[in-house]
């Protein structure tokens, strides 16, 4: 099967350690249904769901300078609003001349999915050679309050509109 050629998704240039808000949505592997269901406009978080939830939960306490603001679990999607705080910095050991070090939304996106894969892989899916996510990610740099909110109600709301969803694929 031909797939077309994808397009870059990070903006050329741009450093995305750079303080601010961003809203990411990462994929499952051909968009399979793998993180639950959506019944009476509820997700129900299948065994895989219920450890992507845990995994963003503990997204914050690993990352000094990360804040997840809003996120939804979907049947083969996340959406996240990620805010990157002023960096504090994280020292890298107990002297502290050592330079703090400075994370980003590439490093954080690609550490909680290889996390969650190897979290499901220890615990339910040993003989699974199928990857759970897509290769990448879509992430928007979000440029102001009117962004923001707007996006704050998309996420909030996706649930409920999960029959006119684009990802949504029966």
């Amino acid at each position: 099967m031909n797939l077309p050629e994808r397009k870059p998704t990070r903006l050329k240039g741009y450093d995305y350690g750079t303080p601010g808000a961003y809203f990411i949505t990462i994929c499952t592997n051909r968009k399979l249904h793998l993180f639950g269901e959506i019944n009476n406009e509820k997700m129900c978080l299948s065994d895989l769901g219920k450890i992507v939830n845990k995994e963003i939960m503990n997204i914050e306490p690993r990352y000094e300078n990360i804040r997840i603001d809003k996120y939804v679990i979907m049947p083969n999607h996340i959406h996240m609003i990620i805010v990157i705080l002023e960096a504090k910095g994280i020292n890298c050991g107990t002297d502290k001349s050592v330079p703090y070090k400075k994370y980003d939304i590439p490093n954080v996106v690609g550490k909680f999915k290889a996390g969650v894969t190897r979290i499901a892989r220890n615990e339910f899916m040993h003989s699974v050679k199928t990857p759970i996510w897509q290769s990448s990610c879509h992430d928007h740099i979000i440029r102001g309050e009117k962004d923001y909110r707007k996006i704050w109600e998309y996420i909030d709301t996706n649930v409920i509109r999960w029959e006119k969803d684009c990802f949504h694929n029966d």
